[in-house]
């Protein structure tokens, strides 16, 4: 049989040991995914299947039966003390009990909304939704009513360390990658070059997996906190499972349009390579003219893409010309954020590990920690309190989608999570109080209990 000219749509992105041809769509019935991450330090895509739902309700009446009823109650604005829970897990660890769930879990808060200073008490507080939780399929801490994934105490003290009392930070970078090499950019290259004009039909299985041995592993950095971290783990995996969404690997929760899906309408380049990056919404925060509260307002997650272009030798140049399938796709998902996070928790956590993150820079730029005298000493102190005990994340196998469709290639996908906490509150973005409302919020919740770290 004759040859035929090579025609087809190719994007690599980051799954272990699965080709999605054309023609196969991701499997449904998935009703909890994440990640691992193994001794080695390669991630690696886990999918817990769930039909009818049924381990989940037993899991939610378990968390019913056994969750103290005061801190199960759903309450719109529950405040937590961060002087006070300092102290709870400090009685804890002295009298060596393990730390009670409603600590590790800051007492079911979903979000952060508002963070108060209290000079009378020295009091720094930290307040939003809360309610129940419980144990997913795959691990991650949910509420039992809206399914929204809690804030957990090790990412509270991550985001502390970060802007630490006495620390400067101008323009930390917290953030992650995950690339392909440039020695498998360059394989890459020579592969694509050995291919010539011509291949058989019903060659795209072998073709993708040319493309997978040349790629080689991904590598994954994270940037500005410990690896070892959960923090790290949810910025590595929101990443990757956007990636997976965008190439058509996984099914979004939500009704969208896929890279993948605009991609094969035509535009790109053979030696493209699209990267799509996370960011705050750094218009996020509205501060009290005292400075003794702020309000984390809007969704606080944006999506954005870069275009470069991939040299024979696997060095990669910045290409002007936009991607209109990346720029379309992005903008989507950038669009429907809230819904995603409300439907898929790690996107959820994504939004909640920048706000603790800009939390913490809030709290280090207005010195609560000197107008309070509190020094977060425990929390500082890893050898005390251990957060970095988690695997790191350093690699992840390279997957394709190979699609036949016009002649045009589109190559790895790259990117990561960007967040510079302390820009979000430069002056430029920051939000005014308008007619007092956040100032107002601060005195209306100032009765704080004695004896109590958290309070409705």
């Amino acid at each position: 049989m004759a040859g035929r000219v090579l025609a087809f749509c190719c994007v690599l992105a980051l799954l272990p040991g699965t080709l999605l041809a054309q023609g196969q769509q991701p499997t449904p019935g998935v009703q909890a995914a994440g990640v691992q991450v193994d001794a080695q330090g390669v991630l690696r895509h886990v999918v817990v299947r769930d039909p009818g739902g049924r381990l989940l309700r037993q899991r939610l009446q378990a968390a019913q039966a056994q969750l103290d009823p005061e801190v199960a109650q759903r309450s719109p604005l529950r405040k937590i003390s961060l002087n006070r829970l300092e102290r709870v897990v400090a009685q804890h660890l002295e009298q060596g009990k393990p730390l009670p769930a409603e600590v590790k879990y800051l007492a079911g808060l979903t979000r952060i909304e508002y963070v108060f200073f209290y000079p009378e008490t020295g009091d720094i507080v930290l307040a939003g939704p809360a309610e129940g939780w419980m144990e997913d399929p795959v691990g991650r801490v949910r509420g039992i009513h809206t399914g929204r994934p809690t804030l957990l105490l090790e990412d509270l003290v991550v985001a502390l360390r970060a802007f630490a009392p006495g620390k400067q930070h101008q323009r930390l970078l917290v953030g992650c990658s995950i690339d392909p090499t440039q020695q498998g950019l360059a394989r890459l290259q020579r592969y694509l070059n050995s291919l010539g004009r011509y291949v058989r039909p019903g060659s795209g299985q072998a073709i993708a997996q040319g493309i997978r041995r040349a790629l080689g592993m991904h590598t994954i950095k994270v940037m500005g906190i410990s690896p070892r971290t959960h923090m790290a783990r949810v910025l590595v995996e929101a990443d990757y499972r956007m990636k997976l969404i965008g190439i058509g690997l996984e099914r979004p929760p939500v009704r969208m349009a896929n890279y993948v899906d605009r991609a094969t309408r035509g535009g790109g380049s053979r030696n493209a390579l699209q990267r799509w990056f996370f960011v705050p919404d750094y218009q996020c925060v509205r501060v009290s003219e005292d400075g003794l509260a702020m309000q984390m307002v809007g969704q606080g997650v944006k999506l954005v893409n870069e275009s470069e272009v991939v040299l024979p030798d696997g060095r990669r140049m910045s290409d002007a010309r936009p991607d209109r399938a990346s720029v379309g796709f992005v903008r989507e998902f950038t669009r429907k954020y809230p819904q995603l996070a409300a439907r898929e928790p790690v996107f959820a956590q994504l939004r909640t590990a920048i706000d603790l993150l800009i939390a913490a820079a809030f709290i280090q730029q207005q010195d609560y920690y000197g107008k309070s005298g509190w020094q977060a000493e425990l929390f500082r102190d890893e050898a005390r309190l251990p957060v970095e005990v988690h695997p790191a994340p350093q690699r992840v196998e390279t997957v394709v989608n190979v699609i036949w469709k016009g002649s045009r290639l589109y190559t790895p996908l790259g990117g990561g999570v960007q967040i510079y906490p302390t820009l979000a509150l430069a002056p430029q973005y920051r939000l005014p109080d308008e007619q007092g409302q956040v100032a107002r919020k601060r005195t209306e919740l100032s009765q704080l209990p004695p004896g109590r770290w958290w309070w409705d």
